[in-house]
């Protein structure tokens, strides 16, 4: 099929509901350009989305037309992680036209990136109608499909991921973890092995929203071990966390007392007390029966700037 027909369907199917056969036929349909695309890496920072547009606009120079394009999605994503959701489908539909004869990164970076300006954890509520939704499943389907075809397992992994903030029922959003969590067990990829920590976590997030105690417990278990692997203290702190609220749910209130307390000191040591540690711990002397120190949590948390 002639590669402007297949952008032509994308787009009209993207205004409709039921579009991701359609989404899914074009993916499949278009042959993957062998190229050695830029690395992204060192250019973000998305603590700083403006930093990271500069770096990008400031690589556009010497980049070639593919790496151009790639770059481009990546601009919008700045936009999208500072709510500029209007003017990240601007920069993608000026590049729209470039995307048939693209190698197979640089569309399904494009793909990704307009799930994320459609459906994403920093939209608001409001802006999520059903149409909405089917429109961004398309575009992250289709984003799967075409990674899958051609080895980019990050990527598959990466939109994947973003299925669980189109499909937000507890079920669906473990459906989409344990399917992300295939591609990364069968991957040798070290982009994609990476992402095994973050989906460990999603899936015990959803398992916990079930109810199914036990169960998230060994996956945040896990998140945790892969966690102490690297250097990062912040998310090791919050896999700790994740620990010790499930244990709270199974009713094994001193183990999760113990992780709550701890993490309190490291936090006050780190000038960084934290709201949540403070709630799972006025929670926690709540459920153990102690009331005035369950209300010292609750004037801590109080204290702490909204």
């Amino acid at each position: 099929m002639n590669p402007t027909r297949l952008l032509s369907l994308l787009r009209s199917f993207l205004r409709t509901s039921g579009a991701a056969d359609a989404v899914r036929l074009v993916a499949l349909s278009m042959v993957a350009l062998p190229v050695h695309a830029i690395d992204l890496g060192p250019l973000w920072d998305y603590d700083k989305p403006e930093l990271s547009e500069q770096r990008f606009r400031a690589a556009l120079a010497s980049a070639n037309a593919d790496d151009a394009l790639i770059l481009q999605t990546q601009i919008a994503r700045t936009y999208g992680l500072r709510g500029n959701f209007t003017r990240a489908r601007e920069t993608l539909a000026a590049v729209e036209p470039q995307v048939p004869n693209a190698s197979a990164e640089a569309r399904v970076r494009y793909a990704l990136e307009l799930g994320r300006t459609l459906v994403s954890a920093t939209h608001p509520l409001a802006s999520q109608t059903p149409q909405v939704r089917e429109q961004a499943r398309a575009a992250y389907r289709g984003a799967v499909e075409l990674a899958k075809a051609n080895k980019l397992d990050a990527l598959a992994i990466d939109a994947l991921h973003m299925l669980a903030f189109v499909d937000t029922a507890p079920a669906d959003q473990l459906k989409w973890a344990r399917e992300a969590l295939k591609v990364t067990d069968a991957s040798t990829q070290p982009d994609a092995r990476r992402w095994e920590a973050s989906l460990r976590n999603n899936a015990g997030y959803a398992l916990h929203q079930l109810g199914r105690f036990e169960e998230a417990l060994a996956e945040f278990k896990t998140a945790l071990l892969l966690r102490q692997r690297g250097t990062d203290e912040e998310t090791i702190r919050e896999a700790r966390w994740m620990v010790g609220w499930t244990l709270r749910a199974l009713k094994r209130s001193d183990e999760a007392l113990a992780i709550q307390l701890q993490l309190e000191r490291e936090c006050d040591a780190a000038g960084a007390p934290d709201r949540y540690v403070f709630e799972e711990l006025e929670a926690l002397f709540r459920q153990m029966g102690n009331s005035e120190r369950a209300e010292h949590y609750a004037a801590r948390r109080r204290a702490l700037p909204a």
